[in-house]
């Protein structure tokens, strides 16, 4: 029933659906970091190579790259390689934060990103954001320091300060991936990005870490679960969405991340939500409603 309801929906309305189901899924990501058994580069290299599989199929469920003959000129390489770059550094320093700080201080801190979506979509694409938009990306970010519960503290400020370089580069990132969007299809930019990261963040992790290779049958579920739902389901997801979505939305609406890891949280581990993750989680969907409204139709 859902499959045909989301055939006969138009494509703005599949890309709404389609984002926040993937900002839920990569919602997750905190959580199967910080059970992984092996060091942070290394998750986030095992994050886009185990991925790469998924990718593929759905790939040729659509006739194989047909993208392929759009990649005539250096330049769509470059673009093709700097999103896979900044998607790497992106990986690194999240995962690398989560070892350093709170799981709910690296998912608000990291989730600045929409604020570098805004700007560079307005200095560097020329979108008109209205008042509203700003209200309600304020709205988001504040609801995301409520549910974060302001634990902010020196002791952790070097992996808060890592999270924080995660959300200018994530914010590049989703800048970059959205104008490869209008030209190529969602396989195309997410196989060619994934093996650019995979390129940058694998002799790194070689060269830094000790942990490499899951050592158990659990240790590989670990890294599975993190490649599928939140990199094939929720990255896959989220870059499809961005051709059809203007991207400065589409990034506050993945604010809805720290709402899904606070939800997990209280499942999996048993942390107790109090009125401030409530009134956050409440802030976070009045901001979304609101930059729905201020971002230009058609943008």
């Amino acid at each position: 029933m859902f499959k045909k309801y989301f055939l006969e929906t138009t494509p703005p309305t599949k890309a709404l659906i389609a984002l926040v189901l993937g900002a839920a899924a990569i919602g997750f990501s905190p959580i199967f970091v910080r059970l992984s058994h092996v060091d942070p580069t290394a998750t986030a290299f095992w994050r886009v190579a185990l991925a790469m599989p998924f990718f593929l199929i759905w790939a040729a469920r659509q006739g194989g790259l047909s993208d392929a003959p759009k990649l005539q000129k250096l330049s769509d390489y470059k673009w093709l390689l700097v999103g896979g770059a900044l998607f790497a550094i992106d990986l690194a320093f999240w995962h690398w934060s989560l070892q350093h700080t709170t799981v709910a201080n690296a998912t608000l801190l990291s989730n600045l990103a929409p604020i570098v979506v805004a700007l560079g979509s307005v200095f560097l694409f020329k979108e008109h954001l209205k008042g509203k938009f700003w209200v309600g990306l304020a709205f988001a970010i504040i609801g995301a320091a409520l549910l974060a519960g302001g634990s902010i503290g020196q002791d952790r400020l070097f992996g808060d300060g890592l999270a924080v370089i995660t959300a200018f580069f994530y914010g590049a990132y989703l800048l970059s991936v959205a104008r490869l969007r209008l030209k190529f299809r969602t396989t195309t930019v997410m196989i060619w990005t994934g093996w650019f990261s995979a390129l940058f963040l694998l002799p790194l992790a070689l060269a830094t870490e000790a942990r490499f290779l899951p050592g158990s049958m659990e240790a590989w579920l670990v890294v599975f679960a993190l490649a599928f739902v939140c990199q094939f389901l929720g990255q896959g997801l989220i870059v499809y969405a961005l051709a059809h979505l203007p991207t400065a939305f589409g990034a506050v609406t993945l604010l809805l991340q720290p709402i899904v890891a606070a939800g997990a949280a209280w499942v999996l581990f048993g942390e107790i939500l109090g009125a401030y993750d409530f009134a956050g989680g409440l802030a976070i969907l009045t901001g979304i409603v609101m930059a729905k409204f201020g971002t230009r139709k058609g943008a």
